[in-house]
C-alpha cells in the first residue's frame, strides 16, 4: 500500500542559494568530470525497477519512465551495477563475460527491426569477443552447465578444427546468440538517446575481475593466472579486516599483468570502449588492485594466507584513460583500507575517487576521508553504496561512537537518512549519489548486497507504488 508522504525536499540549508533541477554552476578545482556544475544522481540497478509482469526490471517502458522520474526530482545521473550476465547467485560482479550484455535485461516488447547495416557494424566492432561468447554459451548448454575445465580436452583447449566444426554445425544457433546482443544494444541505444535528450547521464560499473568459468578466461587463458590444467593458481579476495576476521575469498581469477601488458592491455582497452557504448561515466571497481591485489592460493580455506602482489599501476591506467578519451569518463572506487599510493595513483591521473558518508563517523574524524568535513571536490560522495546496508538500516545499528559523532551533524527532527542525504547534497563533491532505497528511507530489508555472503543478495526491487511516490521528492545541490 502506498504510504502517505509529504513532499521531501532534500536540499542544503534554507539560506543557501539554490538552482533547482539544473544543478549548480560553480568553479570546480578537483578531478575533471566533464561538467562545470555539481550534480546529483540516483543509484538503482536496472533489475531493481518494478516490472508489471513479475519479472525483474529491464529495458522498456519502465526504464524510460524512470528516466523521466529522475529528471523530475532533480537528478542528472543514473548509476547502475554491471549489466553483464550474473553468476548463479545473481551477482553481476562475477560474470561469465566481461563484454556480453545480459539478454534478460532486453526490452521484451521491442519490435524494432534490426537494420542490416547496424548489425554488420556491431559485429565488426565486437568480433573480438562476440563469437567466443556465443560458442561458450552453446557449450555451457551442451555440457549441462559444467565449467569449461570439465569439457572434453579438445574443446577445453580450443582445438581449432573442433571449434571450426562446431561453428559450421551450429551457425544458426550462434547467430541467434549474436542477435540477442545486437538487439540489446539497439534497445539500449534508444534508452541512452532518450536519457541524453532529457539531460540525464548513465553511470556504469567495470568489475575489476571476471569469473574463472567465463568466456574471457576460456578464450584467453594466457591473460590470467592459471595452472597448466586451466584451474586458477591464485584467486581474488581481500585480507582480514574489521568486517571479516578471516578476510574475504571472492574466488574470481587474477589477471596476469605481465602478459596483459605485452599488447598494451588490449583486453582492457576493448573493455572500456565497450562500456562507453552504454555509459557516460564508468566506475572502476576495486581500483586498489591497479596498485596491488590480494592473491590467495587456490584451495586455501580462507583469505588469511594471501599476499599483496604489485599491480600494473600507471601503465594500465594510462592505457584505459587513453581508450576512454580522457579521465572525465572514469571514477575510481578506492574504498577499504587504502594506502597513500592508491590515492596518489588516481590523483596523478585526475580521477575522482569515492567517499561514503556511512564510513564518516568512526575512528579519528580528523583523519577519516569519509567524514563530512574532509570530503573535497575530487570524490563522488555517497550516503551508502550497493555493498552497504541502507542508511536507515545502518542508523539502526550505530555504535555509541558513531551515534555521538553523527549527533553533531543532525538538526532537530531529522532522521539519520535525511541527515546523510542533506550532507551529501551540501558537500563540495561534484557528484552526490543517493541509493534509491535511501530516497524512500527503507530499512535493512531493502539492502542490495552483503559482502562476503552468497545467498539473499541482488534481489531488491522497487514497487510500482515506490515509483509513483518518487515524484514527491526533490533533490537539489547548493553553493
Amino acid at each position: 500500500m502506498l504510504r502517505q508522504r509529504r513532499v521531501r525536499d532534500f536540499a542544503a540549508p534554507l539560506n543557501a542559494t539554490i538552482n533547482g533541477n539544473k544543478g549548480l554552476a560553480c568553479e570546480f578545482h578537483g578531478a575533471n568530470v566533464g561538467v562545470d556544475q555539481r550534480e546529483v544522481g540516483i543509484l538503482c540497478h536496472l533489475t531493481s525497477l518494478p516490472n508489471k509482469n513479475g519479472f525483474h526490471g529491464r529495458l522498456g517502458d519502465d526504464a524510460f519512465s524512470f528516466v523521466d522520474s529522475l529528471v523530475d526530482v532533480g537528478a542528472t545521473v543514473w548509476q547502475m551495477l554491471p549489466i553483464t550476465p550474473p553468476d548463479s547467485s545473481g551477482s553481476p560482479y562475477a560474470s561469465s563475460s566481461a563484454f556480453a550484455a545480459y539478454p534478460s535485461l532486453s526490452d521484451p516488447a521491442s519490435e524494432t527491426k534490426i537494420p542490416i547495416g547496424y548489425r554488420d557494424s556491431w559485429i565488426n566492432k565486437n568480433r573480438h569477443w562476440a563469437y567466443d561468447w556465443a560458442i561458450f554459451s552453446l557449450l555451457k548448454i551442451k555440457y549441462d552447465g559444467a565449467p569449461w575445465t570439465e569439457w572434453p580436452s579438445e574443446i577445453r583447449n580450443r582445438d581449432p578444427s573442433h571449434l571450426q566444426t562446431l561453428f559450421t554445425q551450429k551457425k544458426s544457433e550462434l547467430e541467434e546468440i549474436i542477435s540477442d546482443q545486437v538487439r540489446f544494444q539497439l534497445d539500449w541505444d534508444q534508452l541512452r538517446d532518450y536519457a541524453r535528450g532529457r539531460g540525464l547521464r548513465l553511470f556504469g560499473d567495470l568489475p575489476i575481475f571476471v569469473a574463472h568459468d567465463s568466456a574471457d578466461v576460456w578464450a584467453n587463458r594466457h591473460l590470467f593466472k592459471l595452472r597448466p590444467d586451466g584451474f586458477p593458481s591464485v584467486i581474488t579476495g581481500v585480507p582480514p579486516d574489521a568486517f571479516s576476521l578471516a578476510g574475504q575469498k571472492w574466488g574470481t581469477v587474477h589477471h596476469n599483468w605481465l602478459t596483459q601488458s605485452a599488447d598494451g592491455f588490449a583486453w582492457w582497452r576493448h573493455r572500456i570502449k565497450r562500456l562507453l557504448e552504454f555509459f557516460d561515466l564508468v566506475r572502476i571497481d576495486h581500483f586498489r588492485a591497479f596498485d596491488a591485489s590480494w592473491e590467495i592460493p587456490y584451495g586455501s580455506p580462507d583469505a588469511q594466507t594471501g599476499v599483496w602482489e604489485i599491480g600494473p599501476r600507471d601503465s594500465l591506467l594510462s592505457a584505459l584513460i587513453a581508450a576512454a578519451g580522457g579521465p572525465q569518463h572514469l571514477v575510481a572506487e578506492d574504498l577499504g583500507i587504502i594506502p597513500p599510493s592508491v590515492i596518489q595513483l588516481r590523483r596523478r591521473h585526475s580521477l575522482l575517487g569515492l567517499a561514503v558518508l556511512q564510513f564518516g563517523f568512526e575512528g579519528g574524524l580528523e583523519d577519516n576521508p569519509h567524514s563530512p568535513s574532509n570530503i573535497g571536490d575530487d570524490v563522488v560522495v555517497y550516503t551508502g553504496t550497493h555493498d552497504n546496508d541502507t542508511t536507515t538500516g545502518w542508523g539502526d545499528q550505530l555504535t555509541l561512537e558513531q551515534r555521538k559523532n553523527l549527533s553533531f551533524e543532525m538538526v532537530d527532527g531529522e532522521s539519520v537518512t535525511s541527515c546523510l542525504i542533506r550532507l551529501a547534497l551540501s558537500s563540495p563533491s561534484p557528484l552526490a549519489i543517493i541509493p534509491l532505497q535511501d530516497i524512500f528511507g527503507y530499512g535493512s530489508e531493502a539492502r542490495m548486497n552483503t559482502p562476503g555472503t552468497v545467498h539473499g543478495n541482488w534481489s531488491w526491487q522497487a514497487t510500482p507504488s515506490d515509483m509513483a511516490s518518487l515524484s514527491e521528492y526533490r533533490l537539489r545541490r547548493a553553493y
